[in-house]
Parts: structure tokens; C-alpha cells; sequence
């Protein structure tokens, strides 16, 4: 869309046409588990096929289908990626971090053997110091995928500022540490409005309002975790099999408490948002979200469970006598007895790229997929009467894309 073209002043899928009852624009979401699986499986299928080349364009893929299922107001939101800036970027960002972690390396060995006669202190340093780039990444990434999103044709974008981002992560990190997490909610906060006033929806700047003490409360399941973890603890040396459970509990306690964390945050966080006269609520419960994925990643294991004990068994009969002696297993049935070792190493090949292909389908399919659901189904935007006074923005250009994300693998995918 172009500036000063005019934007929709009503909306289709629960937006009425009235300038009264369609100043809230509910979120819809079309996308149903089958299809996505058989995107995902299909396209990772592509992706081994091509030794990889192909997962740019599976990305791609994906991100459009999802995006397209996601409706506020009854209008889909477009992502408009292109596979081949991703792969060039990611060559560029090979290219960058080979050199930059070859050369910083190379000096801190040397320095670590000057200084510390060993090469201890040259890793622990080389690992801190991928910190920031992490962080960089991630930063990148997310402005790329603003960048490539468009909601009733208006582009979002976010402004540069990867390395302030990334050292005002380290800052927030070391200060977390220190309290022993009790200031986690204040690098949330921060961090999250540090991206947001630097995001855009067409010309219009967004902002995050609110203090960081507001998250505090969803600190509470954190609390219960310690508690129980120190009643467990007592409980081992006075009864150690009510000691155990109260452990046990404080174990899914803690997975809960981080979900918790999540949806809570996200929720006070969204309720402070604005974008000019747009205002978002989110709707989001964490006991769904905690029960999505608890019976997703089950679901997931269960499958990809099947290929990895035939790739298991497959493993065994390429060992020798002597090896099957020595693990205790040369009683083991010969489940695959008579196929010859060529046609053995191929099966055990196409297992395993099956236990990822199924997990990563799977996933996408009963994890990704629902909890977008619930997430765009929980999201309202109001003020939408003010939408045609929006205008459009300059495309933001890339050369690296999301290079430095793909290349670190920082878990920027979606």
C-alpha cells in the first residue's frame, strides 16, 4: 500500500461495519494441524533432500502459511520474505563469523598460554564473548521479520540498534544473576521496551508504557518452586520417599512456573502497548499454553520414538561380535539378520532423518500451531477506527537478513 491510500474502515470475521461497534477488532485464526504438518514434514523432506539448501525456502513456507492464519479484524496479516535474501545473508554472516571467531580465538589461546600457561581461561572467555553476538542475532533477526510484515498492506519496521540491544542484554543478564533472578522482571521489561520504541506500523511509532514492577507478580509460581524445593530437601533426610515426591513436584512446579512467567508478561506487556491511537489486549491463559505443550512435546517424543528404537537396533547389528560382548547384548534377536551392511547403513541413515522430520512436523503441528491459535485468538486491537490515518513506510533493506540468526541457530525461527 502506498502513502496516502486509503486503508479499510470496516472489517469482515466479527468486525461490524458501524464506526461504533468496530472500534475492537477481534483475532481470527484459520490455520488447522493437518495442512501445517504436511507443510512442515514436506519442505523439511526438501531440506534433507538438498543437503539444507532447502531450508530457506522452507522457512519461507511456513512463515507465510502462518502468517496468513493470522487475522485481526478479519484481515490476514502477509509475510513477503524472500528465500534468497536468507541465503545470502546467511553465506555473508558464515563469512563474517568465520573470520571474527577464527581471529578473537587465535588471541585468546595465545594470551590464555602467555598468561595462564593453559587454554582454560581462552574458552571460558571465547564463550563470553558469543554472548553479545547472540544477542546481536536475535536482535537482527527480529528486525528482518518486522521488516517483511504487513498488515492491510502497511510494512512494519523496527530501527537499527542490534549492539545496544545486546549489551544492554549482557547489563540486564549480570544484574539478573546477581539477585539470584529476583530482577529478572526488569530485564524483561527493559529489553521489551527497548525493541518496542523502536517499532513501527507504517509511519506510526509504537511504544511500551508501564514500570517493570508490573511483571513482578508473575515471579509467584518461582516462589512456590523454592519453597517446595526446600521442603523436599528437609523431607530427603527425615522421610526420603515424601522427600522424593515433594521433589518430583517441585520439578513440574518449576517447567510450569517458567510458562507462567511467559504468558503473565506477555499479557501486563501487551495491555501497555500502543501504536499512536491503536491500543492490543491479549487474552492468553498460561494453564492452556502449559497444557499445549506438555502434550504436544509427549505427543512428538512418542512418535519420533518408533524411528529411533529401529535406528537403535539397526546401530547394534552393524557392531561387531566382540562389541555386543562387551555391552552384554550378544543374545540380542537378530531383528534385521540377512540384509547385508550396505542396505543396513541406508536404513539407518533414512531413521535418522525421520526422528527429525517427525519431531520437527510434529511440533510445529501440535505445538506451534495451537499456541498461535491461542495467542492471535486472545488479541484484540482497539481505536481501529483511526486505522486510515495510518501510512505507509519505506522498505527497510537487508543484505544479511537473518544470517547472523541462522548461522547461530538462536532459536529466532518463528
Amino acid at each position: 500500500m502506498d502513502a496516502g491510500q486509503t486503508l479499510p474502515t470496516g472489517a469482515h470475521a466479527g468486525a461490524s461495519s458501524t464506526a461504533t461497534e468496530h472500534r475492537v477488532w477481534q483475532t481470527a485464526f484459520a490455520g488447522t494441524r493437518w495442512p501445517m504438518f504436511r507443510l512442515v514434514f514436506g519442505t523439511g523432506l526438501l531440506t534433507v533432500l538438498t543437503l539444507g539448501l532447502y531450508r530457506f525456502w522452507q522457512k519461507t513456507r511456513v512463515r507465510r502459511w502462518l502468517w496468513s492464519a493470522v487475522r485481526p479484524g478479519g484481515y490476514p496479516l502477509e509475510y513477503v520474505g524472500d528465500p534468497y535474501e536468507k541465503l545470502l545473508g546467511f553465506l555473508i554472516a558464515v563469512v563474517i563469523l568465520a573470520f571474527y571467531i577464527g581471529i578473537v580465538n587465535l588471541l585468546l589461546m595465545f594470551a590464555s598460554f602467555a598468561v595462564f600457561q593453559g587454554n582454560f581461561a581462552a574458552y571460558l572467555l571465547s564463550l563470553v564473548g558469543v554472548f553479545p553476538i547472540w544477542f546481536y542475532a536475535r536482535y537482527r533477526a527480529r528486525r528482518y521479520v518486522l521488516a517483511r510484515t504487513r498488515w492491510l498492506g502497511l510494512r512494519f519496521g523496527l530501527e537499527p540498534g542490534a549492539w545496544g540491544y545486546a549489551f544492554r542484554a549482557l547489563g540486564h543478564g549480570v544484574l539478573t544473576l546477581i539477585t539470584l533472578g529476583l530482577l529478572w522482571p526488569r530485564m524483561t521489561f527493559h529489553l521489551e521496551k527497548y525493541r518496542t520504541d523502536r517499532t513501527f506500523f507504517g509511519e506510526t511509532r509504537m511504544a511500551q508504557d508501564g514500570r517493570w514492577t508490573m511483571l513482578f507478580p508473575a515471579l509467584k509460581w518461582h516462589f512456590v518452586t523454592l519453597g517446595l524445593t526446600v521442603i523436599g530437601s528437609i523431607g530427603l533426610a527425615v522421610s526420603p520417599a515424601n522427600g522424593w515426591v515433594l521433589m518430583v513436584i517441585a520439578g513440574i512446579t518449576a517447567i510450569y512456573s517458567t510458562v507462567y512467567y511467559r504468558v503473565e508478561t506477555l499479557k501486563r506487556l501487551t495491555a501497555m502497548k500502543r501504536i499512536g491511537p491503536l491500543r492490543l489486549t491479549l487474552d492468553a491463559k498460561p494453564g492452556k499454553v502449559f497444557r499445549i505443550q506438555a502434550g504436544g512435546y509427549t505427543l512428538a517424543a512418542v512418535a519420533a520414538a518408533f524411528p529411533t528404537l529401529v535406528l537403535l537396533g539397526l546401530f547394534l547389528e552393524l557392531q561387531s561380535l566382540e562389541t555386543l560382548v562387551e555391552l552384554g547384548l550378544e543374545d540380542m534377536p537378530p531383528v534385521f539378520a540377512g540384509l547385508n551392511r550396505w542396505l543396513l547403513i541406508a536404513l539407518s541413515v533414512m531413521c535418522y532423518f525421520a526422528i527429525f522430520l517427525l519431531w520437527s512436523a510434529l511440533t510445529a503441528a501440535w505445538v506451534t500451531l495451537p499456541l498461535m491459535r491461542h495467542y492471535a485468538t486472545g488479541l484484540s486491537v482497539t481505536g481501529t477506527e483511526h486505522i486510515a490515518t495510518f501510512r505507509q513506510r519505506p522498505r527497510d533493506e537487508h543484505m544479511e537478513a537473518e544470517g547472523f540468526a541462522e548461522a547461530l541457530d538462536v532459536g529466532a525461527s518463528l
